[in-house]
């Protein structure tokens, strides 16, 4: 099944999936970090930074697009490891912005670095064409309810020659690590995320959602329909985490 199609409360092919990510990401909001660091084993934090390094030096001196922000860990690198002056995050959870901004306000940014948290869609974004110097996004293209409008959307916004960075879990291809893979995923995952979250569905869609969404050339090939240049993907962990790299 296309993974616009999976929803996390089901509905069939007609549910409203962009109503359904935002009301899942509500309710699991103040469990959303913990969980984060529990099912990648703290791994979230390297590959994040891994992410932001790749937008290169660029950001270090213009303004960047934070899409699928949720709860800030992606800005607030930004901030810390590229010092970039000008971040702007979008998401359509404003249960989840209410938590980045805690955390933001309770960090000390460096001189000269500001971080905008904001709701919106991020198949339609309010913005204007051209306007950022990088574009960034971390496990949010599986939630999209039309990928390739959500890689043109990127696109639009982001000025020629910058470059765009997904983060996204994906399915490892090895055979033997596969096995224990969908055992951790569609049996551990589910019970800690009922257990910590209250959310009896949201840790289920996970796995369906990675298993569905594209993945490695597929992937570069729908950023490269969506007029991106030079897209790659760079595998972690063995397979379980992609970055894809692509330049406007």
């Amino acid at each position: 099944m296309e993974v616009e199609k999976i929803t996390p409360y089901g509905g069939g092919p007609e549910a409203d999936k962009t109503g359904q990510v935002r009301e899942m990401f509500d309710a699991i909001a103040p469990a959303y970090d913990f969980m984060n660091r529990c099912m990648t084993l703290g791994m979230d934090h390297s590959w994040r930074r891994r992410a932001v390094r790749l937008l290169g030096p660029a950001t270090s001196y213009g303004r960047v697009l934070d899409i699928a922000t949720g709860t800030g860990d992606i800005a607030l690198k930004l901030a810390a490891e590229n010092r970039t002056p000008s971040i702007t995050g979008i998401d359509l959870s404003e249960g989840m912005l209410a938590v980045g901004r805690r955390k933001i306000a309770e960090t000390r940014l460096p001189e000269g670095v500001e971080i905008t948290l904001r709701q919106g869609d991020c198949l339609d974004l309010d913005l204007p064409d051209a306007s950022f110097d990088g574009v960034i996004c971390a496990y949010g293209v599986r939630n999209f309810a039309d990928i390739p409008r959500g890689l043109r959307s990127m696109r639009r916004v982001l000025r020629p020659g910058g470059r765009v960075v997904i983060l996204e879990l994906s399915t490892p291809s090895s055979p033997l690590v596969k096995p224990f893979y969908n055992i951790y995923t569609r049996a551990v995952i589910p019970t800690l995320g009922r257990m910590v979250s209250k959310d009896v569905r949201a840790y289920s869609y996970l796995p369906e959602s990675i298993a569905a969404v594209p993945q490695r050339t597929e992937m570069t090939r729908l950023m490269e329909q969506a007029g991106f240049k030079n897209a790659r993907y760079i595998s972690l962990c063995l397979g379980a985490c992609m970055i894809y790299t692509a330049e406007n």
